[in-house]
Formats: structure tokens, sequence, C-alpha cells
């Protein structure tokens, strides 16, 4: 059984932080095929169209039919753990101070055969079930889960290693003043996070929900203003080093296309509330969580953008924020190949229209603060990059992937 994770002690100011080491991450273009899956946490293996045979490792060719079509698709997870061994030693750096590792052969259900990292939790000659997590590096690698939950299995360093749980960590909330930041706050003090600091501008003018604010617990009001790089630096040095994971929950919404827009000074607003505010950030914050990347059980883990679903496809209704959040969409992927080098995940969480005051005249499907807030804690704890919230979002997702042409034309009408 799992051992329980204890709050960690303060740490001496005068020990060395331990450099972050990633584990060897170079994939075949192929192979890259499991990372999409990882990245959106599901679990998906190459299948051969023409003989349905299940292959596994990633292949160009079916070794059965040697057929070129292999498309990867969801495949049942269940397997039995059929051999086991730790290592004890090994010459990589990043293993090296891990060890011992366990790793371990499953023979899927599904047929092949793979080796993957154990959960503690896992016997020998018993039932798993397995999952794709992105390692340190960011690629994709296989990981062995009891096939029940078991009391504690997510305090297990192996899972914790490839997951971003905000349990015991200290989290960094950037605007307390709409409903989504007040929802989060409530959802990482939820789980277990040590300290929720969430990022006030102008703490002097009162706002809805402030009293219930102050009152969650672990919950402590800073002074943050994402548009000004003057408070963002403030709040960098004194609790960068501290801050373990951002969710930047700043927004600016407003109806309006481009060409029926007069002048540019919602723009302008737009894109220094969105665009420049995540840039201050990250130029702040971003330095420091890469360099905490290995900083032991409370080390930096993740900043989280929350994007409208809508900067993969334009909604003209709202469309200058549609293209201000495309803009955030793109400083994230950058974002996210800066971070890589620390280990810190950089997760997209992509939702459908809000229940708020900015999206009123729009008809439901739409989705709720506290929602959206589970969402972004469940994907933090299973260690994913793309979350989609809603049906909207989902809707989104499974029309572009099939005829993006046909979805630009639909949201035009």
């Amino acid at each position: 059984m799992t051992t329980p994770l204890t709050r960690p002690k303060r740490k001496n100011p005068l020990k060395r932080t331990r450099l972050p080491l990633n584990p060897q991450g170079v994939r075949s273009r192929t192979a890259h095929g499991l990372t999409a899956a990882a990245a959106e946490g599901r679990f998906a293996l190459q299948v051969c169209e023409d003989c349905k045979t299940v292959i596994y490792p990633p292949r160009d060719c079916c070794p059965n039919c040697l057929s070129a079509r292999l498309p990867f698709r969801d495949v049942p997870r269940g397997g039995m753990l059929v051999a086991e061994t730790t290592v004890r030693t090994s010459t990589d750096p990043y293993f090296r101070e891990r060890t011992p590792w366990r790793v371990g052969s499953v023979k899927l259900d599904a047929g092949p055969v793979i080796v993957a990292h154990l959960h503690g939790d896992t016997v020998e000659g018993a039932r798993v079930r397995l999952e794709f997590k992105l390692d340190k590096s960011g690629a994709a690698v296989a990981l062995a889960l009891p096939e029940q939950d078991t009391p504690h299995m997510a305090d297990d360093p192996h899972l914790r290693e490839m997951t971003c749980d905000p349990k015991f960590r200290r989290v960094l909330i950037t605007d307390g003043r709409t409903e989504v930041g007040q929802a989060m706050a409530k959802a990482f003090s939820d789980a277990g996070a040590n300290i929720v600091f969430v990022g006030i501008a102008d703490q002097w003018k009162p706002f809805p929900g402030m009293d219930k604010l102050r009152q969650i617990e672990r919950v402590e009001i800073v002074p943050l203003d994402v548009t000004d790089t003057e408070s963002v630096t403030e709040q960098a040095e004194q609790n960068g080093s501290r801050i373990d994971i951002i969710v930047n929950t700043a927004e600016h919404v407003r109806a309006g296309g481009i060409v029926d827009r007069h002048g540019l000074t919602v723009a302008r607003e737009e894109i220094d509330v969105r665009y420049l505010g995540l840039m201050r950030l990250a130029q702040a914050f971003g330095p420091v969580m890469r360099f905490r990347g290995a900083d032991g059980v409370n080390s930096a883990a993740a900043f989280v953008n929350l994007l409208s679903v809508h900067a993969l496809m334009n909604w003209p209704t709202y469309g200058a924020y549609s293209a201000a959040e495309a803009a955030c969409l793109s400083a994230a992927q950058c974002m996210r190949a800066e971070l890589r080098p620390g280990g810190v995940k950089v997760l997209n969480v992509f939702f459908g229209p809000l229940e708020t005051e900015w999206f009123q005249t729009v008809p439901p499907p739409k989705v709720t603060p506290a929602a959206l807030a589970k969402a972004v804690v469940r994907g933090l704890q299973q260690g994913i990059e793309d979350v989609f919230v809603g049906d909207i979002a989902e809707d989104i997702r499974a029309r572009l992937a099939v005829n993006p042409k046909a979805l630009e034309r639909e949201m035009a009408g």
C-alpha cells in the first residue's frame, strides 16, 4: 500500500536547490502518436485498418500484413502484469537520483506486451490498467496502475513524478475578482494545496464574492495586476520561489468582431490583459519555476493557461476576443518548449462559453466556473497537457479533426 504523503517541512534556505534533470525524450515522428494520446489522457495504440492487429511499439507498417494504414485508436487499457524487476542503479543521471525504480511487462487484453513503469501498489501476476503519461521530458511513457484504486495511490512517487497533483503544493490564482478565479481558489483548497495565493488588483475596490473568497481555507490574498509589469515583478520577487503552480484566470471578454468594431481601444485592453498579461507572468515567474523543477515534494510543477476553445477556431460573434485567445495559445506553446527543460508542464484548458455575465446572451450549453475549476484540478492530477471542458469545446475539437473548413463556415453562419 502506498505510504501517505506528509506535509513537507520548511525548506532550509542555505541548502542547495537540486537542479532539474530530464529522462531521455527523443521519439520518432510516428511514436508521437502516443504523445498526442498522453497529452489528452487517452490510451491509444496503432490499429491496422486491414488486419485489425493492435501494434506496439509504434511502426510505419504492420508487422502482420505490411499495411501502412496504422491510425492510432483508443483501445482497452486492461492487462496482466506478467513480470517485474527493480532497477537499483543506472548510468542515466535522472533515474540514478530516483532509484529504486520498478518496471515490468504487461500483457494487454488488446494483444501487445508493453514494458511499463510500475505503480507501487501493482503486484506481479495481478490485473493492472495502463495509462500513457508525459514524463519530465514531455515524452509519452506507459505507467501500470492497480486495476482498482487503492488508498493514497496518488501519493506514489512514480505517479507524482509524472503528474502535477496540487496536494501540498502552493498555487497562485492570478485574478480573484472573477467568478472563475474564486471557483479556482475553492477547488485548489479542497484538493489539499498548501497555500492558495489569490491575486487582487486594487484591493481597496470591493467586488462580488470578496467575503466568501477570504473565508476559503488556506487562501492568502496578494496584490497582483497582470496589466502592470511592476506589480507582477514585485509579486514574483516576494513569492516566486514559493509558488509551484500558476493558474492564469485573468480575463477580458467583449462581444464584437474586427470589421464592425470602431477603434482599437477594446482590442488593446484585450491584448494587454490576456496576451501581454501572460507574457508578464511568464517572464517574471518562468525562470524561477524552471529552476525549481526538481525541488523536492513541492517542486514547481505547472503553468495553467485558461483558453476559450475559439482560440482554435474563430467565433465571429466574439471575433476580436477569439483572436486574442489564439495569440495566448501560440504563446503557451512557446512557453511549453521553454519550461520543459525544468520539467514544468504548461496545461492548456479549452472551454466553451461560460455561465457568466459576459456570455449572458449566448444560449446553453455553457460551462459553470465550478465545473471549469474541477476540470483544471483533475487535469493536473492526471498530468495531461490539453483539457477540453464542456460540450461546446468537445464538439469543436471533434469537428476540427474531421473538417476544419466546414467548421469555419458553420461558425460564420
